[in-house]
């Protein structure tokens, strides 16, 4: 636990003082992450000419969904070191660093060379600082603390200040400099988070590194001749020609499924959780369904999204064209104005807020009617989409996530076994892993020249997963066992 009742009077918002630093630097690598993420896909397949790397749209995409993936799937890794080897602060510690060095080798490396290193840098650091950041700020609210929704949402409002600014800056830097000044400056922005959490470590105390279920060292060798068996494998795959760029996300759907049901089960047989903690693990399941839904809608902002503000969406802004990526950095500002709202709400609702499942099943439907609101603008030329229609889609993004995304990360902290506390926030990303995959490979489908089917087939899915899920809140709050 971390502790802050020894100096009461320092809060944040009245909320503890570690949330504060937490907060920092989770915003500066979302900064770097999503000001990155905004230029990668039009890198992937912009032309050399444009200083891209040419190649087709559906590997680019499928690429992107898979990076994402992976993204999410390391979080896995980084709360399993946490809770058996190192401790929560001392791995996010390390994975700024590392995200640092992913950064910078996309802006000083050439090409496929860049691409490759960059993205594995990444993709590892950032699940290590995300799942455990999450874990530490949920460590943060006592059992039944009302604070812990809320804190969780200005934490979020962190996350979403740094993906506000971030592809601003980043995309027009890219506009007017090239793609490596954009991503050296999401190395810079790393290395200022990097920079403030080293000086507020101390508002954080010495169990913040406590393990909780450390591995005996006589198993940490073959600990670690596993993970290198799974490089060489994923090595051996790559050169037979098994795993390719074009499939890539596919092949990323599949090992975060394995993944996912691996996890689910290791923890159920668990002799180390009590029957109460093991009910509320499986509550657990339909919501991570329903994430895995949402995010498989939410995260084509970096791959379907992205394609129609390049071809379809008219960028002219009196006589001078958006970048791309500035449509990434409109739900981050609704975030912002919004979450607030949401955090109030939440707090003054207290025990009359609608429970967790409910606000779910509302995110996941809101999610999938969002989808549905690209039909009006179905089927036009390239310019033809209006700006203001897709910032009205994209409110509804927002209106979505605020119900889902922050409920889930403090969910996964509320429902998580004492054994597996990191591990299950883990689980948690996982969902998000294999929605943000599959959003890479969804993207295949989408053609700019028969949009109705796709927006309908996708948004009218999640509308019905979200109604599903709905009509069992009833059993998944008896499975919770008194927690909302």
């Amino acid at each position: 636990m971390i502790s802050t009742e020894s100096r009461p009077q320092r809060t944040f918002f009245g909320h503890p003082r570690a949330l504060a630093n937490l907060f920092g630097v989770e915003m500066w690598e979302r900064f770097s992450f999503y000001g990155m993420q905004g230029i990668l896909t039009i890198y992937l397949y912009y032309s050399v000419a444009e200083g891209g790397l040419a190649l087709p749209i559906a590997t680019a995409t499928s690429i992107v969904g898979a990076y994402g993936g992976l993204v999410y799937l390391s979080t896995v890794a980084g709360a399993w070191i946490a809770d058996r080897i190192a401790g929560s602060e001392h791995v996010l510690f390390g994975s700024a660093i590392l995200i640092m060095l992913g950064h910078l080798a996309l802006a000083f490396l050439p090409g496929f060379l860049g691409v490759g290193v960059g993205l594995a840098a990444v993709a590892l650091g950032s699940g290590g600082l995300k799942a455990n950041a999450t874990s530490l700020v949920g460590r943060l609210y006592a059992e039944g603390d009302q604070r812990r929704d809320a804190g969780f949402s200005l934490f979020y409002l962190g996350i979403n200040l740094g993906a506000f600014v971030g592809p601003l800056l980043t995309g027009l830097a890219q506009q007017q400099l090239g793609f490596h000044y954009g991503f050296g400056l999401a190395a810079l922005g790393m290395a200022l988070g990097l920079t403030q959490y080293t000086f507020g470590r101390r508002n954080l105390s010495r169990d913040a590194n406590v393990v909780p279920n450390p591995l005996p060292r006589a198993k940490r060798p073959l600990a670690g001749a596993a993970v290198l068996l799974l490089v060489a494998t994923i090595v051996v795959l790559v050169l037979t020609g098994v795993i390719t760029a074009t499939n890539l996300a596919t092949v990323t759907v599949v090992v975060v499924a394995l993944a996912a049901i691996g996890y689910f089960t290791v923890i159920l047989t668990s002799r180390r959780i009590t029957p109460v903690e093991r009910s509320r693990v499986y509550s657990f399941i339909p919501m991570f369904l329903a994430s895995f839904v949402f995010f498989s809608l939410f995260q084509q902002q970096f791959t379907v999204v992205t394609i129609y503000v390049d071809q379809r969406l008219d960028r002219n802004l009196f006589g001078w064209e958006m970048p791309v990526s500035w449509a990434n950095s409109v739900n981050p500002i609704f975030i912002i104005v919004l979450a607030g709202a949401f955090a109030a709400l939440w707090t003054k609702l207290g025990d009359r807020q609608p429970s967790t499942p409910t606000k779910f099943a509302l995110g996941t439907i809101a999610m999938g009617g969002a989808f549905l609101l690209f039909l009006p603008m179905a089927g036009g030329g390239p310019g033809s989409a209006p700006l203001l229609g897709l910032i009205g889609i994209l409110l509804m993004f927002t209106v979505a996530e605020l119900l889902l995304s922050p409920v889930g990360l403090s969910l996964s902290t509320k429902l998580a076994p004492e054994a597996f506390r990191t591990q299950m926030v883990a689980l948690n990303f996982l969902s998000i892993a294999l929605g943000t995959a599959t959003a890479g490979a969804l993207a295949e489908y989408y053609d700019t020249g028969a949009e109705v089917p796709y927006f309908t087939f996708v948004g009218g899915g999640a509308v019905a997963a979200g109604l599903l899920l709905l009509a069992a809140g009833p059993l998944i709050r008896k499975l919770m066992r008194g927690v909302r």
